[in-house]
C-alpha cells in the first residue's frame, strides 16, 4: 500500500459519478466543515483511507453507539458497553458530498458481514452509519440501496441515529502514519509499518477487492 498519501483511484470516482453522485455535490452546502460518523472495523483502518479523499480535513477515531460514557478502548473490544469503533470525518461540502463519502465508505468495507470486519471479531467491530438529520439519513438509505443494487447482495449496515461520540485514545489518532516504535511478534517496528503489517495479514484490503473489484476506491 505505501504510506503516501494517496487520492482515489480515478476508476472508482468514474463509478461514482456513472451512479449519479456528481449531481450531489451541486446540492452541497455552503463552503464550512461538515461531520459524519461511520464504523468501519479497525479505525485505524478507516481513519487512513478517508484521510485520502479530497475535501476531508480531518477523521478522528473513537467510539459511539453505546451506553458507556467516555469508555476505554480495553472496555470496548473487550464487549458490553455497546460501542463500535468509528470515526467521525470532518470534511469540506463544497468540495465532496455526503453521499460521495457514504458511496466511498460502502466499498471500504465488507457491508455484507454482521459480526464483524475481516480478522476482527465482535461488536465494536460490526459496521454502521450514524445519522444526524433527515438528508444525512437520506443520503446514507440511497447510498446503501445503490451498492445493495451493485453487489448483488443483501447488506447488513445499519443506519443508526447518531448519539454521543468519544474520542479515542491518543495513541490511535493518525496511527497509520505514526513513528513511535512499539513492540510486536516480528520486533520493535514504528506505528506506520505495524500497521501496513496488521492490515495486510488481516486481510481487509484482499477482502474489500474480492467483494468491489475495480469499484474498490482505496484498494491497489
Amino acid at each position: 500500500m505505501g504510506l503516501r498519501r494517496r487520492t482515489i483511484k480515478a476508476g472508482a470516482l468514474a463509478i461514482l459519478i456513472a451512479i449519479g453522485i456528481g449531481v450531489e455535490v451541486n446540492q452541497a452546502k455552503a463552503a464550512g466543515t461538515e461531520t459524519l460518523t461511520v464504523a468501519g472495523g479497525c479505525f485505524w483502518c478507516v481513519e487512513a483511507d478517508f484521510e485520502k479523499v479530497e475535501g476531508v480535513h480531518e477523521v478522528v477515531s473513537g467510539y459511539t453507539g453505546g451506553t458507556v460514557k467516555n469508555p476505554t478502548y480495553k472496555q470496548v473490544v473487550g464487549g458490553g458497553t455497546g460501542h463500535y469503533e468509528a470515526v467521525e470525518i470532518m470534511y469540506d461540502p463544497a468540495k465532496v458530498s455526503a453521499r460521495q463519502l457514504y458511496d466511498l465508505f460502502f466499498r471500504s468495507v465488507d457491508p455484507t458481514d454482521a459480526g464483524g470486519q475481516f480478522c476482527d471479531r465482535g461488536d465494536s467491530y460490526r459496521t454502521a452509519i450514524f445519522v444526524s438529520d433527515k438528508a444525512e439519513k437520506a443520503a446514507a438509505n440511497a447510498a446503501k440501496a445503490e451498492a445493495e443494487k451493485a453487489l448483488g447482495q443483501q447488506i447488513v449496515t445499519p443506519i443508526l441515529e447518531a448519539g454521543p461520540f468519544y474520542e479515542a485514545e491518543a495513541y490511535h489518532q493518525d496511527y497509520y502514519k505514526g513513528d513511535k516504535l512499539i513492540l510486536t511478534r516480528f520486533g520493535p517496528k514504528s506505528q506506520a509499518a505495524a500497521y501496513e503489517r496488521y492490515r495486510t495479514a488481516c486481510g481487509r484490503d484482499a477482502r474489500v477487492k474480492a467483494l468491489w473489484g475495480q469499484a474498490a476506491p482505496f484498494v491497489n
